[in-house]
């Protein structure tokens, strides 16, 4: 889960005018809307038609080869970036099957190149594309962008590559509106989630074919090591935050020896179940908002008063009175708790975004649900039209439905809640009974949970922010304990993730490593 330095844009009010804000996360989904991110001046990007070099391609089996030594044209695009299409195998263990197309954009360096770094913003389901085209500068500093051509692509399943299709922009502002009645049994109200998820899953499978089938991080995975050899490059140079973290340890792992300069960035655990996961952010979570509810008491036009616990008490307050009751806002859109509770978590990515929360909740408290729904439309990436820019919340459950087995045993379920709730009074029980979605998906898991090692690669740089709500601390130790060449590094902040909005130390930090190679000591602060 990523987040997007660059401001989230106040919405158009009538009331009140909302000040500039210094940074944005959209749940980890790249901000759509070139007007967000200005554009950076450079040269036209070259382009032209380039076959990868059989000299930095590697050993590979003799039915992937066409794919390593195609021909990729890269062509003008998005008017100062060149833009490309690379085909994959659908089925990396029938090559000769089928293939599918990865979309990738390029934005070149300013000075001398001296190679490729491949950026993945999180997710699952996040675009790279975007994050390149919309954010290159936020998310890269000049020093990076100066010494490297930076390339995104959307990873199979993704936005403008072959991409899972499931709902329509329509049928997606219907099912946000929908809400389990407040007063269903605890049969009734487990038999309209699996009821619905049944729908979805049917749909899916029906609208994306077998795609969804081989949409896995492995196989991402295996997708970056072809586009690592079209782009000329003998090993990986990679960036990725939050879920990227994961793909680029499933890279290491599978191709430890052409691993180049990789940094990790808002690490997850791969050892972890899916329940873990969602344990360790409920927990996460709910130490964000604590800090959030001091920070915004620390002020003097907090809504929330009293103490710490009675701050929190009051949004929890907040959140059972829509849940009880869904609100209209001021388009006549029905704000259910599911809804809310997206655009509440939305600020909690930056601690720069909290007094845009602080706003909303003002709105709510009186009554006004419009603000929390503009945030909430920011996270699933809406636009006022009812246009939808990523199928990144298609994309984040078919990848996840293969990456993990999930339990749907209704006692298994209930006993996780517990655990939820006692984790996270705030936020557990709206996170329980995730194992549903997955269970009616028409392909099972093809993954396992597991540590990695990817013993032989080059230093690999892990970061962790100390206060990350979406990829706890802790999962970024046990990933650098994990691998055998980590070294870790630790940003002392709030929020997920730490290049490109913490401070100079991670920065200089990061940029002298893929500039110069410099590794700095394990275990460095800042």
């Amino acid at each position: 889960m990523k987040s997007v330095p660059g401001g989230i844009p106040a919405p158009p009010r009538r009331r009140r005018r909302w000040g500039p804000l210094a940074a944005a996360s959209a749940l980890a989904l790249a901000l759509s809307g070139c007007s967000l991110f200005p554009g950076q001046d450079s040269d036209p990007p070259e382009t032209g038609a380039a076959s990868a070099d059989p000299t930095v391609v590697g050993e590979v089996p003799g039915e992937l080869e066409p794919f390593y030594s195609q021909q990729v044209v890269w062509e003008p695009c998005e008017e100062e970036f060149a833009c490309a299409t690379v085909e994959v195998p659908l089925d990396y263990s029938d090559p000769g099957r089928d293939t599918i197309e990865i979309a990738a954009i390029r934005s070149d360096a300013s000075g001398e190149a001296q190679g490729t770094i491949l950026v993945n913003p999180g997710g699952p389901g996040a675009s790279g594309y975007n994050i390149v085209k919309n954010a290159v500068e936020f998310v890269t500093s000049d020093t990076l962008r100066e010494a490297y051509d930076v390339v995104g692509f959307d990873p199979r399943g993704v936005n403008r590559s072959s991409a899972v299709e499931c709902r329509t922009d329509a049928e997606k502002d219907v099912a946000r509106e929908q809400f389990i009645p407040a007063g269903a049994t605890d049969e009734e109200a487990l038999a309209l989630l699996v009821e619905d998820a049944r729908i979805f899953a049917d749909l899916c499978a029906e609208r994306t074919g077998e795609l969804l089938g081989f949409v896995d991080t492995e196989s991402a995975a295996r997708d970056m090591d072809i586009l690592r050899a079209v782009v000329n490059d003998p090993q990986l140079n990679f960036l990725g935050f939050s879920y990227g973290t994961q793909l680029g340890a499933t890279y290491a792992e599978l191709f430890p020896d052409r691993v180049g300069r990789m940094v990790l960035d808002g690490a997850i655990d791969p050892s972890l179940t899916s329940e873990q996961v969602t344990l360790g952010q409920a927990a996460a979570f709910e130490e964000a908002l604590r800090a959030y509810v001091a920070d915004c008491q620390s002020g003097d036009e907090c809504p929330l008063p009293g103490t710490v616990d009675e701050g929190v008490a009051a949004v929890q307050a907040l959140f059972a009175s829509i849940e009880e009751e869904p609100q209209r806002a001021e388009d006549g859109r029905l704000v259910t708790i599911g809804t809310f509770v997206q655009g509440f978590i939305l600020p909690l990515y930056d601690n720069a975004n909290w007094p845009t929360l602080t706003t909303a909740v003002e709105s709510a408290l009186n009554g006004d649900v419009s603000d929390m729904l503009y945030l909430a439309d920011l996270a699933a990436e809406r636009s006022p039209d009812g246009t939808y820019a990523t199928n990144a919340t298609e994309a984040f459950l078919a990848i996840n439905c293969l990456d993990y087995p999930m339990t749907s045993d209704p006692a298994q379920m209930a006993e996780d809640e517990e655990e939820l709730v006692a984790a996270s009074p705030t936020f557990g029980s709206l996170l329980a009974y995730g194992g549903v979605t997955c269970a009616p998906w028409a392909y099972g898991p093809v993954l396992e949970p597991a540590p990695v090692s990817a013993a032989g690669a080059e230093p690999i740089l892990v970061i962790g922010t100390t206060g990350d709500p979406a990829t706890p601390y802790e999962w970024s130790l046990a990933l650098a304990d994990q691998l055998e060449s980590a070294v870790h590094v630790t940003w002392e902040g709030e929020g997920h993730t730490a290049y490109g909005r913490s401070n100079d130390c991670i920065g200089d930090i990061v940029d002298s490593y893929f500039e110069n190679g410099t590794v700095p000591e394990d275990g460095v602060r800042c």
